[in-house]
């Protein structure tokens, strides 16, 4: 079903910084009404900035055409294990909060001060300005909404990643194979990521590839490898969480079920860092093994 909606310049601008900010999508829409709005115009409206967001489109600026036919997601049985302690390869990593809906987690000890410092040295110098797969042409591009620097290790390049590659795996409960190499971004004063999700985007040639050679990603876990002195934090609009950077913790979410459905509440965004640096390490897990279009076969198909 096809909506048009019209709305003032300034109110997408407002909706991805309060997004930005950790409001929820139900809080906006909530304000919107006392501001004399009707419900459904601005339930559409938040509906379809968010849907911008995650596909890494340009906000709408004053009008749009909404498409929703998604079903409800479906939450089956987590991955991530049960209980206050997760062990893996003589580690133990302790669950300080859970969120069922969105399945979200925050972990510590994840990794130790020495891991941390030496994941950050082996990075720095092979960081580069961060890119995002356009959702049209499928291209690396330059994002306005991801300021930072970033690099990936290839999936156990040496012995040190791979007892990493091995251990975060194993908490995450899937198989080594299906995990993308780990990716490490640093963040300088003012740095941020603007709301987005971790699942792709079957909305061009590149990602469609992705999907077909190794399934849909499924979950994410993103460790600090650092203490901000101020600002950075992780956002989850949908249940208000703040996730503040702490070194060695970690925030974990899935975001994909066995029937093909995302879950669009995962949602999140990287506040910007008011003092100070930040540096994560993300692992994302796909539903098969993953293979890059790097190690395809050569079929003409642009890179992930």
């Amino acid at each position: 079903m096809s909506v048009v909606v019209r709305f003032s310049p300034d109110l997408s601008s407002w909706l991805v910084a309060q997004l930005g900010q950790g409001c929820s999508p139900s809080a906006l829409v909530d304000t919107m009404v006392k501001q004399a709005m009707d419900a459904q115009v601005a339930r559409a409206i938040v509906d379809a900035v968010v849907t911008a967001c995650l596909a890494n489109r340009p906000v709408p600026v004053d009008s749009l055409t909404i498409e929703d036919d998604r079903c409800a997601y479906v939450y089956q049985a987590p991955l991530l294990g049960a209980g206050s302690r997760l062990e893996a390869e003589g580690a133990t990593a302790h669950v300080i909060a859970r969120s069922e809906k969105p399945r979200i987690a925050l972990l510590a000890d994840v990794l130790s001060a020495r891991e941390c410092e030496e994941l950050i040295e082996r990075a720095r110098p092979r960081l580069e300005a961060s890119t995002v797969v356009d959702p049209t042409t499928g291209r690396d591009v330059a994002a306005s909404y991801r300021t930072s620097r970033g690099m990936f290790f290839r999936l156990q390049e040496d012995a040190f990643i791979a007892g990493l590659d091995r251990r975060i795996s194993e908490w995450m409960n899937l198989p080594v194979e299906n995990g993308e190499g780990l990716q490490v971004l640093h963040y300088t004063t003012g740095g941020r990521t603007e709301p987005h999700c971790d699942f792709l985007q079957p909305s061009n040639p590149a990602n469609r590839a992705s999907i077909a050679r190794s399934g849909q990603r499924v979950s994410t876990l993103i460790a600090y490898l650092n203490d901000v002195e101020s600002g950075g934090e992780t956002v989850f609009p949908a249940i208000q969480w703040s996730v503040s950077p702490r070194r060695g913790c970690a925030v974990y979410f899935e975001y994909c079920n066995s029937l093909g459905q995302v879950d669009v509440d995962t949602l999140h965004a990287g506040s910007p860092v008011v003092r100070g640096e930040k540096w994560i390490v993300t692992k994302w897990m796909r539903q098969r093994r993953f293979v890059s279009a790097a190690m395809a076969p050569s079929d003409g198909m642009l890179l992930d």
